[in-house]
């Protein structure tokens, strides 16, 4: 349920309504727009009196939330949720660019690929530490001394850093990181989302392989609903019966989510497609459907690197793309 105040309340009327709010056994989310000031209710609202709310001299109308998902629904938060960054802010019309290896393989390759995608434009490194991998053959990543290798690429280059959690067990090791992702395997791990609820830290939460756009956002709204209200969602393709590629981009999740939600939402173009050759169609599609960012894998030797090498573009290539991305981003913001 959502209540719509009248313009010019004074500020004080509405912590009195918020206070009773709470004796009725519901939470509150006061969200102050640049038009609107609309206060959410979350919990059982069964019991809350509708038209006895709407009668009141602040209130300009009351409407319930059908959806599921409160905290993540747009109706509940009319304005884009701007998330800063180490000063670099996502949502509300702007748009960033995260790029680094699949896997962090050791101090040169990761500080090497930092200094390059930072030249070309990137404003984040990505690079796992953690991985986690179909076989258990494969690269699991160098896990705790990753993550130190991590962090001085960052000291080094000065960009905020993004790596993947696999276990709430992990987070103290995560203290220093700048953003946590959550991947698509990783999605539905409620106990892990509920964990990342209690910190103040953005989470970029990716799709998973075969969940619904309604899935994502109330998998985001188990992080919000324990108080952490930066999540970043993130498009990484799905499982169809297309076997070309490897997952299946879904384009139309950009601007579906952007009407459902006031989250930013990014795509990754390489974990979607699979194929290198990919990356740069799909980055540009992406930008001109509005999206808010991409996350790129970024390798300089894929032919050699221990994870997902076929769909890793070099550095050369990456600030070709972003000259081009560039030029799309400078169109969509015109219209």
């Amino acid at each position: 349920m959502i209540l719509v105040m009248k313009e010019h309340t004074d500020k004080a009327q509405i912590e009195n309504l918020i206070t009773w709010l709470k004796t009725q056994g519901v939470e509150t989310h006061l969200s102050e727009g640049k038009f609107q000031t609309i206060l959410g209710l979350v919990g059982d609202t069964s019991k809350v009196d509708a038209d006895l709310l709407e009668g009141l001299d602040i209130v300009e109308s009351v409407k319930r939330i059908q959806e599921p998902f409160k905290n993540a629904n747009r109706k509940f938060h009319p304005d884009d949720t701007v998330i800063d960054i180490g000063g670099n802010k996502i949502g509300g019309g702007n748009f960033q660019v995260i790029a680094g290896p699949c896997s962090v393989e050791s101090e040169e390759q990761i500080c090497t690929i930092a200094m390059e995608v930072k030249k070309a434009g990137a404003t984040m490194l990505r690079g796992g530490a953690f991985k986690p991998r179909t076989s258990p053959y494969a690269f699991q990543g160098l896990r705790d001394e990753g993550l130190k290798l991590l962090l001085k690429a960052k000291e080094y280059s000065g960009l905020p850093i993004v790596t993947e959690i696999m276990d709430a067990s992990h987070l103290p090791l995560f203290e220093d990181v700048d953003v946590i992702q959550v991947g698509a395997r990783n999605m539905q791990n409620f106990e892990l989302l509920k964990e990342l609820g209690h910190i103040r830290k953005p989470i970029l939460l990716k799709r998973g392989l075969a969940n619904t756009i309604q899935e994502l956002l109330m998998s985001a709204e188990y992080i919000m609903a324990g108080g952490n209200e930066q999540v970043i969602l993130c498009e990484r393709g799905i499982r169809t019966f297309e076997t070309y590629t490897r997952n299946t981009l879904d384009i139309s999740a950009v601007p579906i989510i952007k009407e459902l939600s006031h989250l930013p939402i990014i795509i990754d173009p390489s974990h979607s497609t699979g194929m290198a050759r990919m990356v740069r169609p799909m980055s540009l599609a992406a930008a001109a459907a509005g999206a808010d960012g991409l996350i790129i894998e970024v390798h300089n030797d894929p032919q050699h690197a221990l994870c997902d090498g076929p769909q890793s573009i070099t550095p050369a290539a990456f600030a070709d793309l972003m000259q081009d991305l560039n030029s799309i981003l400078d169109v969509v913001k015109k219209k």
